[in-house]
């Protein structure tokens, strides 16, 4: 079976396929502080709830966007799965041109969730990733990764404005029934969902406007779901997007380490 794990700033999120299938995923918490084994103990700890035993795991590939936490889940992988991670980034196979001015400079989460959303779809497509950041990126007709867009994550611009408005307090992030609030609480957050959804859809639009292409929308990431059950600019969400092109990555550089021992 295969392991496969996504580092972001807020969440790291591990899944297991067994050939294609998902078998089962978990979102942890990231914590640049945790030593190898104290992640080993956790991963232990969810194996053991679902019944997965570790030696069942043979291979493992990691996307980080952490650099202080990639290491120490490298270790953890050669000390409690004796096994050698495959690491995202610009080096390994990816199957899709990335046509950023410093390819280096692109967050391994990007091109993953790129490489799922065109090998899915086959055509042009704006990826919108709802994390710490939220992330925009455009695949070409042809599946080159081309760019995109970065901004302030919505928990961040939430956490920011209770944190730099005196008066204003820390709220729950769900949808009113207005746009005009009658109270701080409400007016808050009509100004954080609806000011995102807004954001959202002029983001994409002007992508779109840019490109010509008429790109399929797709998006991913914990709060996916509610942006788009409020915009008509996205097309479809896949929660499991990351974890589905790292399975797709992986299997690219395994036939291309086949193809080379047959030669």
């Amino acid at each position: 079976m295969l392991l496969v794990i996504d580092v972001g700033n807020t969440n790291i999120v591990l899944g297991i396929y067994e050939g294609d299938r998902l078998v089962t995923h978990w979102r942890i918490m990231t914590d640049r502080d945790k030593t190898s084994d104290e992640y080993g103990i956790l991963l232990q700890s969810l194996f053991a709830a679902r019944s997965v035993s570790p030696d069942s795991i043979k291979a493992i590939i990691i996307s980080s966007v952490v650099p202080p936490v990639a290491p120490t889940l490298e270790l953890l992988c050669k000390t409690y799965f004796n096994i050698a991670p495959l690491l995202v980034g610009p080096d390994i196979t990816l199957g899709m041109p990335i046509h950023y001015d410093n390819p280096r400079e692109v967050g391994a989460d990007r091109i993953v969730n790129a490489v799922a959303a065109f090998e899915k779809y086959k055509r042009s497509l704006i990826i919108i990733d709802f994390g710490t950041a939220t992330t925009f990126d455009y695949v070409s007709p042809a599946g080159e990764y081309i760019g995109g867009a970065i901004a302030p994550g919505i928990h961040i611009s939430s956490e920011a404005l209770f944190q730099k408005a005196s008066k204003l307090p820390r709220v729950e992030f769900v949808t009113p029934e207005r746009v005009v609030g009658r109270d701080t609480v409400t007016s808050m957050q009509s100004g954080i969902v609806y000011g995102y959804i807004a954001l959202v859809e002029g983001i994409v639009a002007r992508m779109k406007e840019e490109v010509k292409t008429n790109p399929y929308v797709v998006a991913t990431g914990g709060l996916a779901f509610l942006i788009a059950s409020h915009s008509k600019a996205i097309d479809e969400v896949d929660e499991l997007l990351t974890l589905k092109g790292l399975k797709i990555i992986y299997d690219r550089n395994m036939q291309k380490v086949q193809m080379s021992k047959s030669k």
